[in-house]
């Protein structure tokens, strides 16, 4: 087996994303995980444990993720945090298949664009001064933008969602 590269090399030495984030899906991210593994049961609807989950107002595309409950459909998680496509080689899902929030990290962003990147949820060691996490995971921001654009309209078109 060659070198590990990217989210399986983070992952191993430390708490990543793919083990620490409450990952929204909307319902084509349902419908694309769903035809691809022949699964229902990798999510559920569960309240922010994570108090920077939680709509603060100032992205009212992002409200409309919510139900009306304050719950919102989210990946499940193993025991240990460990996202439930995460192996010991990355992401089990192509990234065509992955949910749109899996596929916009690192960048920020809102309903209104790109807000830049941000690398809190990878171990600090993999990110040399002078770099981003989306350079070294070859992010490519066109397609960034598009993933988000996606995004927005999967959130308003999701049945049943909104306060």
């Amino acid at each position: 087996m060659g070198e590990l590269w990217g989210c399986a090399k983070h992952a191993r030495l430390g708490k990543t994303c793919c083990q620490d984030a409450e990952v929204l899906i909307t319902a084509e991210d349902k419908r694309r995980v769903g035809a691809f593994t022949g699964r229902e049961d990798f999510w559920r609807d569960a309240w922010p444990a994570d108090i920077s989950y939680v709509d603060d107002g100032s992205d009212p595309g992002w409200a409309l993720a919510f139900n009306v409950d304050g719950s919102r459909p989210v990946l499940k998680r193993r025991e240990n945090g460990d996202c439930t496509f995460l192996s010991a080689t990355g992401c089990t899902l192509p990234l065509e298949v992955r949910p749109l929030v899996c596929r916009l990290y690192p960048y920020a962003y809102d309903e209104h664009g790109l807000r830049g990147t941000s690398s809190h949820r990878c171990p600090a060691e993999v990110v040399p001064p002078g770099k981003t996490i989306a350079e070294l995971l070859e992010m490519d921001e066109v397609q960034a933008e598009r993933w988000r654009s996606d995004l927005y309209r999967e959130i308003r078109e999701s049945p049943g969602r909104g306060r």
